[in-house]
């Protein structure tokens, strides 16, 4: 599959953004990624929602190999064959899987950094800081100081 090719694909669907991603494309809307295209088929982002459809229309969760196993990711889908042929119906799977993509996307937690601790350098914590010029004022004067060429 092709660049061109996917975005005649979803053009019932509205736009998405295709970017190169592993041996194939990353295909997302409004930011979130909910497809992919890879050498194996078009595979569509599924939650607890969406994989029983999959199931009934005898799809499999994206699998690879890897030199000791085989790793399913359940949480992509290959669509269906007949879809290729069905724009209207292959939009209302690209919505739902949209929307599985988007409710993992609330799922997910937030990380939380941690607020970073001020560095104080040997030397600047035994000198006190009454009475320093603000370093942006130190490199001026030292420029003014330096000799032409």
């Amino acid at each position: 599959m092709d660049r061109d090719f996917l975005i005649d694909l979803f053009a019932d669907f509205g736009p998405v953004t295709i970017r190169k991603m592993f041996s194939g494309f990353g295909i997302s809307a409004d930011g979130t990624n909910f497809a992919l295209a890879l050498r194996a088929g078009l595979y569509f982002r599924a939650d607890d929602q969406t994989i029983p459809q999959f199931e009934a229309e005898g799809s499999q969760p994206f699998q690879y190999q890897t030199r000791t196993k085989t790793v399913t990711v359940n949480s992509y889908w290959q669509l269906p064959a007949r879809l290729f042929d069905e724009s209207e119906e292959l939009a209302d799977w690209a919505r739902a899987a949209l929307a599985a993509a988007q409710r993992a996307a609330l799922r997910k937690r937030p990380k939380v950094r941690k607020a970073a601790k001020p560095k104080i350098s040997s030397k600047a914590a035994s000198k006190p800081a009454v009475g320093r010029k603000p370093a942006a004022k130190r490199r001026a004067a030292k420029a003014r100081k330096a000799p032409r060429r």
